[in-house]
C-alpha cells in the first residue's frame, strides 16, 4: 500500500476511513432525524466520501452537487465562480454541505454566505479533512473526520493534478 513511489507514508488506512465516516453518518442521523436535510457534495474532491458517508445515513435525505472553481490571483480574496449548481430551491431546507478537505475556508465562507442568500434554513459543513492551521476565513466544519497538518495529501478523493483520487487510503504526497 505505502509502496507508491509519490507517497511519503499512509496518513488514514481504509480501515480508518471507512470507521470514522461510519461515525459520521451516525452522527449526522442523530442530529437531521425528522428533518431531511439536502447533502451538497462539492465535486470532484469529496465523491467517494460523500458515497460513503451517505451510505451511513440512516435518515431521509436529498442529495445534489455543486462544482466551484476558485482562483486566487494577486487579491488574498480570490474569485469563487459556480460551474455547477443546485438543481432546485433550498428555500427552508437543511444542508449539510460535503467537503473532502477545508484548507483556507474562503471558498466554502462564499458558499455558506451564497446559500444563506437563498433562504436555506440552516448550513452546516462536514468535510473528511480539517485543516485549521491554514485559514483565512471563518468557516467552522460541525463534522470533521480528521484534523490534519499542514501537509499535502492525495487518495479517496484528494488529487494532485487529477490523479491519485482513487487511492483507497490517505496519503502524504511525496514532494
Amino acid at each position: 500500500m505505502s509502496d507508491m513511489p509519490v507517497l511519503q507514508r499512509v496518513l488514514f488506512s481504509q480501515e480508518q476511513l471507512a470507521h470514522r465516516v461510519a461515525e459520521l453518518g451516525r452522527e449526522i442521523s442523530a442530529d437531521y432525524k425528522g428533518k431531511e436535510p439536502l447533502f451538497v457534495g462539492i465535486l470532484r474532491g469529496c465523491i467517494m466520501f460523500y458515497a460513503d458517508l451517505l451510505r451511513n445515513v440512516s435518515i431521509d435525505c436529498k442529495m445534489d452537487f455543486m462544482c466551484l472553481s476558485s482562483y486566487c490571483g494577486t487579491s488574498s480574496t480570490g474569485e469563487v465562480r459556480t460551474m455547477l449548481d443546485l438543481r432546485e430551491s433550498i428555500q427552508g431546507r437543511h444542508v449539510v454541505i460535503v467537503e473532502d478537505i477545508v484548507d483556507t475556508g474562503l471558498t466554502l465562507d462564499y458558499l455558506m454566505q451564497n446559500l444563506k442568500n437563498r433562504g436555506a434554513a440552516s448550513i452546516e459543513i462536514c468535510c473528511l479533512l480539517d485543516k485549521p492551521c491554514n485559514r483565512k476565513a471563518q468557516v467552522h466544519p460541525k463534522y470533521v473526520g480528521f484534523t490534519v497538518e499542514n501537509e499535502f495529501v492525495i487518495g479517496y478523493g484528494l488529487d494532485y493534478n487529477e490523479l491519485y483520487r482513487n487511492l483507497p487510503y490517505i496519503g502524504v504526497f511525496k514532494k
